[in-house]
């Protein structure tokens, strides 16, 4: 791979850790451009997930320093994700994965049209409908399960459960969500680590890139707020969708090119 590939990914990665920090889905970005660049599926993933890390870290650091995430709460998500998302990702090559390329877009589209329904968005928290407690042992290692096995999307249903379950506010339930996918990220990393795939040279450059872009995208959130997440959000979603949708593999797209 050429050293101008190398910088476009740089930027690339940029561009998503900005976007993720945001609404989620930089993986949107990154990992489509990692294959255009050549790179093989399997390495392709394992590096994006590298870059991701770094990004949801990033942004996790980000919104910690605005007094947005307390850790002495927070690390009990963080834990039960990262244990969630290892086993997802060792489990991942054997379970099959069709059942969720059905249901995924499904609900990711209702998430949108949640989000697109809802009262209007802001910092102030609402009463929880699910303990902290029920909360880190259940949806925590769940979602953290998902993002291992699978992974589009994940962001976006951390975000609904932190704000419909938990009753968070728009903001400190996108702090928690990096905070959970950060540890998704890192659960999953491992174990591609230990196969040995991520592409280094490549996954490092992009880490700093998605590593910027996340510390700016925080930023970015924490001055515009919901008027600006919430249709991100939205918007992200429907193209997940779409894009899963899209995929020749999927069965519901198979059953209608039939």
């Amino acid at each position: 791979m050429g050293i101008e590939t190398i910088v476009i990914l740089f930027f690339v990665a940029f561009g998503a850790g900005f976007l993720d920090a945001i609404a989620g889905g930089g993986g949107l970005i990154t990992l489509p451009a990692l294959l255009m660049a050549g790179v093989n599926p399997l390495a392709a993933l394992a590096t994006n997930k590298f870059q991701s890390s770094a990004a949801t870290i990033s942004a996790t650091i980000a919104y910690a320093r605005r007094g947005l995430i307390e850790f002495k709460t927070g690390w009990p998500i963080f834990c039960m994700s990262f244990l969630g998302s290892a086993i997802g990702a060792v489990l991942a090559s054997v379970i099959p994965q069709s059942a969720l390329q059905v249901l995924v877009p499904i609900l990711l589209i209702i998430v949108a049209i949640y989000f697109y329904l809802s009262p209007k968005l802001s910092n102030e928290s609402t009463r929880a409908k699910l303990s902290y407690f029920t909360f880190c042992l259940t949806m925590a290692p769940v979602l953290g399960f998902y993002d291992g096995i699978f992974g589009p999307g994940a962001g976006s249903f951390f975000m609904i459960a932190f704000v419909s379950l938990l009753g968070f506010g728009i903001l400190r339930a996108i702090a928690y969500t990096k905070l959970g996918n950060a540890a998704s990220n890192v659960g999953a990393l491992l174990v591609f680590g230990v196969q040995g795939a991520i592409v280094w040279p490549v996954a490092l450059t992009m880490a700093v890139g998605a590593f910027i872009g996340a510390q700016l995208g925080a930023r970015f959130a924490v001055r515009f707020g919901a008027k600006v997440i919430k249709p991100l959000i939205i918007v992200v979603c429907l193209i997940m969708a779409v894009k899963l949708l899209l995929d020749p593999s999927n069965p519901i797209t198979h059953f209608f090119l039939k």
